[in-house]
C-alpha cells in the first residue's frame, strides 16, 4: 500500500496547463499556489521550470550605482531618498570612463548583462544624452545592457533603445493596495505606463518586486498577480528581500521567514514560466543552504558582484563557490 501511494504523482494545482503564461491569473488563484504544502509547491516549480529552463544554468547580471543619492521620492524601502538620514550623499553621474571600466570587470568575472541605475525621479533629457553613451559603450564590450532610471517620458525609451537598451527595469514594488503605505510621491499607474512605453520601444522589461515591507501573503501574491498578467510577462522579474536600512521608514520591519521567501520564488516561477526570476536584493543575508532552495524553487537569475545600487552582495568567488557545490554554471 504505501508502494503504490508513493507511486501516485502529486496532481497539479488547476492552473497548471498548458500555455498558463497567457492566462489571467487572479490574485485568488495565486495565493492557492502559495498555500500548497511546500514540497508540493517546490515540485510544481521545479517541474515548470525545467520545462522551460536548463535547471543547471544561471544568468549573471551585474548591478552598478552610476548616479548615487539625492533622490527626491519618498519610497519607504530606499536609503537613496533626500527624505531619510541614512547616511547616502547625492553623488553625480559617474563618468563614462569608470561605468566602462566596471562593465569590463563585470564581463571578465562572467556576467553576462550589465545593469545600470540611477537615482532619479526620471531622467532629465541632458542626463540621458550621458546615460545613452554609456548603454552604447557598455553593449560594445559584448554585454547586455539594462537600466533603472525612473519614470520615463514619451519617447525616451525609444532613445535608450536606439543606444542599444536591452532591458529596463522599473518595479512594481508591491501590489497595489499596499502601494500607498510604502510609495506616496508616485502613483501605481505611472509606473504601469512607463512599463508601456518601454514595451512600445521594443525594450525588454525587467519588472518585480520587493517582499518583507510588512506584506500580507495575500499582498504577495496581489504582486505577482500584478506581474503575471503584465502582457507580454515580464523577461526578467527580480525578486528582492527588503534589506532594513536604518533611517527609512521600513527599518525596524519583521523579517520576512526564508520558507515564504522560498515559496515566493516558486510561485514566480510558476505564474511566470517564460521569465526569468532573480534572486536580487537581500541575498548576502541568506544562507547558502537557503540560496539553494530558491534555485530549487526556480530562481535562475542573480546579480552577481561586490554591491548592489548602496547595499551589500555576495562577493564574486562566494557564488562560484556555491555554484560549484550546487553544479549550476552561468549561461
Amino acid at each position: 500500500m504505501t508502494q503504490a501511494l508513493a507511486s501516485q504523482p502529486v496532481a497539479f494545482h488547476k492552473k497548471m496547463v498548458p500555455h498558463a503564461e497567457t492566462d489571467n491569473w487572479t490574485v485568488e488563484a495565486v495565493a492557492e499556489l502559495f498555500a500548497l504544502p511546500f514540497n508540493d509547491l517546490m515540485f510544481q516549480a521545479q517541474t515548470v521550470h525545467r520545462a522551460h529552463f536548463d535547471a543547471s544554468k544561471v544568468q549573471l547580471s551585474t548591478l552598478l550605482s552610476i548616479k548615487t543619492g539625492g533622490c527626491p521620492e519618498d519610497c519607504g524601502y530606499c536609503p537613496q531618498s533626500v527624505r531619510y538620514d541614512t547616511g547616502v550623499t547625492s553623488q553625480d553621474l559617474l563618468p563614462l570612463t569608470e561605468v566602462l571600466a566596471a562593465a569590463e570587470a563585470a564581463k571578465a568575472a562572467g556576467a553576462s548583462r550589465f545593469c545600470m541605475g540611477a537615482a532619479w525621479r526620471g531622467p532629465k533629457q541632458r542626463d540621458l544624452a550621458e546615460v545613452k553613451q554609456m548603454i552604447a559603450g557598455v553593449k560594445a564590450l559584448g554585454l547586455e545592457t539594462c537600466a533603472t532610471l525612473g519614470m520615463l517620458k514619451q519617447g525616451m525609451a525609444d532613445e535608450l533603445k536606439d543606444a542599444g537598451l536591452d532591458y529596463y527595469n522599473h518595479n512594481l514594488d508591491t501590489a497595489p493596495e499596499k502601494y500607498q503605505d510604502i510609495v506616496g510621491t508616485r502613483g501605481y499607474d505611472e509606473r504601469l505606463d512607463t512599463l508601456r512605453q518601454v514595451r512600445e520601444a521594443g525594450v525588454n522589461v525587467c519588472c518585480g518586486g520587493i517582499v518583507g515591507m510588512g506584506e500580507t501573503r495575500l499582498e504577495r501574491a496581489g504582486l505577482l498577480a500584478q506581474l503575471a498578467n503584465l502582457d507580454p510577462q515580464p523577461e526578467s522579474v527580480p525578486i528582492n528581500n527588503l534589506v532594513q536600512v536604518e533611517g527609512t521608514p521600513l527599518a525596524g520591519s519583521e523579517a520576512l521567514d526564508w520558507s515564504e521567501f522560498v515559496r515566493t520564488i516558486a510561485v514566480a516561477r510558476i505564474t511566470m514560466p517564460g521569465s526569468f526570476v532573480r534572486l536580487s536584493a537581500g541575498r548576502q543575508q541568506m544562507p547558502e543552504a537557503v540560496q539553494a532552495m530558491c534555485f530549487l524553487a526556480g530562481a535562475n537569475s542573480i546579480f552577481y558582484g561586490d554591491k548592489l545600487l548602496t547595499t551589500g552582495n555576495p562577493e564574486a568567488d562566494r557564488d562560484r563557490q556555491l555554484f560549484e557545490k550546487l553544479d549550476i554554471r552561468p549561461l
